[in-house]
């Protein structure tokens, strides 16, 4: 008989909406019974919040990791030491459990940077952070919104920096990186694009070189090498095309190419997925709220996708 996948659920900053969406996902019992969950955070926290909200406290098939490591009472809507300091060891937690072998994937709920600075962790966010506790070297963020995947050449960069951080090595290694990772989730060899950076992807280098210069060549090696992937394609038609699956995965040159569609598309469905980390880990595509926090007005639809393709990626990685 299969066992479940056994799935860890970080609760994220208590400041923000992460317990609350976290509480209203497993509501489901379909959801909370597809795998073993462990719910990584402060018992209390989650029971005050389950109260505050009129969600039920515990549930059967799930079990909290309680490290009790909140004050009792917390100020929604506001970063502060405590709270940041308590989501990174709640992210701490979950990759000791990945590395004792007691589950296979993990979901994050949303961190605020500044309070985990303010807590003593300083990272730009969740996937440095999960890169360096798993001595990750490689890795990359990826978005995947019901049939539309995106990998990104840059995140958290200024659109003038993230352009100048497109080179052929980049796109080259990127795109061997993406081949290997996405076949791995997905169980078959991907087809890859390549979106460009300019309009019309340049049009033959009328509204730039960019194409010509530093993507063309990368994809030209990279076809080389047996890699199915091809472009560069205008931005504004590759997610679409990708979405009525031509491909399986789409390159975008910076953050907010990749994330306008995905966030179209599938606001409430997109899920963040880190490619390259020894464990599985996906995350919902959204901050911490805090101007809705406390009021029971969240969501929980990002946290109920990134849990399901938690489920549905940790039982291909047994196959």
């Amino acid at each position: 008989m299969t066992t479940k996948p056994r799935i860890a659920i970080t609760i994220g900053d208590a400041a923000g909406i992460g317990p609350e969406v976290t509480l209203k996902a497993l509501e489901d019992p379909k959801l909370s019974n597809s795998a073993e969950i462990i719910i990584v955070g402060d018992a209390a926290h989650l029971s005050s919040v389950a109260s505050r909200f009129g969600l039920r406290p515990m549930l059967t098939s799930v079990s909290v990791d309680d490290l009790k490591n909140l004050p009792p009472n917390i100020d929604y809507g506001l970063d502060s030491a405590a709270t940041g300091k308590a989501a990174a060891e709640n992210i701490v937690r979950a990759v000791e459990l990945w590395k004792a072998g007691k589950i296979d994937a993990i979901v994050t709920a949303p961190i605020s940077k500044n309070a985990i600075k303010l807590g003593g962790y300083d990272f730009p966010g969740h996937t440095e952070f999960l890169a360096h506790l798993t001595e990750t070297k490689e890795f990359a963020m990826s978005f995947f919104a019901d049939s539309l995947r995106v990998i990104l050449m840059s995140t958290h960069l200024p659109l003038t920096e993230a352009i100048k951080f497109v080179t052929t090595e980049r796109v080259a290694s990127l795109i061997r990186f993406g081949d290997r990772e996405i076949q791995r989730l997905i169980g078959s060899k991907p087809r890859l694009a390549v979106a460009g950076i300019n309009p019309h992807a340049s049009e033959g280098g009328r509204f730039g070189t960019e194409e010509q210069r530093l993507i063309t060549p990368a994809i030209e090696a990279c076809r080389s090498d047996g890699i199915d992937v091809s472009g560069p394609f205008p931005a504004d038609t590759v997610f679409f095309n990708a979405m009525r699956g031509k491909f399986d995965a789409v390159i975008a040159m910076y953050h907010d190419q990749a994330t306008i569609p995905v966030k179209t598309i599938a606001f409430d469905r997109a899920v963040n997925v880190t490619l390259g980390l020894p464990v599985i880990r996906t995350s919902v595509d959204h901050g911490t709220a805090y101007d809705i926090a406390g009021k029971g007005l969240a969501s929980a639809g990002n946290m109920i996708a990134a849990i399901e393709l938690a489920v549905d990626l940790a039982q291909r990685s047994r196959l």
